[in-house]
């Protein structure tokens, strides 16, 4: 039987650093790095005499973290602002002012979708993973300091419905649609 590791004729494995992410209003080259989606089943026990049964319960996606650089053009903290403000957010003028932040603003502020792509040493797409209604929760500008000379940096934590991966053969594996109709 023959391994990715021990027959150079086999397909490559996936790579850590072959991925590229795709989301609107930010270019592919800020980003630095990100997590992949992963879910959280819940479970509930059913106890019967001396007898303790699991079941599994509702399925949670976790968030997903991004780290961008923060170049001066385009400049990301301008463009977290902006995704803020887009998604409703503006601090009151006045007892009057009642603008909110609402779901379908904040995910058309991110662009609707979300694909974050695993390429092969060809660049040709392996794995794909297409976050459903995608927000922003969280945005931390990242720390000064007199001692480093990296590049500053932001770190992001979007939210999202569920995520749908498509592999390099077609298959839609997690993001059956008729699956989530009610």
């Amino acid at each position: 039987m023959a391994n990715f590791w021990s027959d150079a004729t086999q397909q490559d494995p996936k790579r850590k650093y072959r991925w590229i992410m795709r989301i609107a209003s930010i270019p592919a080259y800020v980003l630095k790095s990100v997590s992949k989606p992963g879910f959280t089943v819940s479970e509930t026990e059913h106890k019967y005499l001396n007898h303790t049964y699991w079941y599994p319960g509702r399925v949670e996606w976790e968030p997903i973290t991004l780290t961008l650089a923060d170049p001066v053009s385009p400049d990301m903290a301008a463009t977290m602002a902006q995704i803020l403000a887009s998604s409703g957010y503006k601090p009151a003028q006045s007892v009057d002012d009642t603008t909110t932040i609402s779901k379908e603003r904040a995910v058309t502020a991110l662009g609707n979708q979300i694909e974050i792509v695993q390429i092969d040493g060809d660049g040709i797409p392996i794995e794909t993973w297409k976050l459903v209604n995608p927000f922003i929760t969280d945005a931390k500008f990242g720390d000064l300091d007199y001692e480093g000379d990296e590049l500053s940096e932001i770190e992001v934590t979007i939210r999202y419905d569920w995520a749908e991966l498509v592999t390099a053969n077609g298959d839609n594996i997690a993001g059956d649609r008729e699956f989530f109709k009610l």
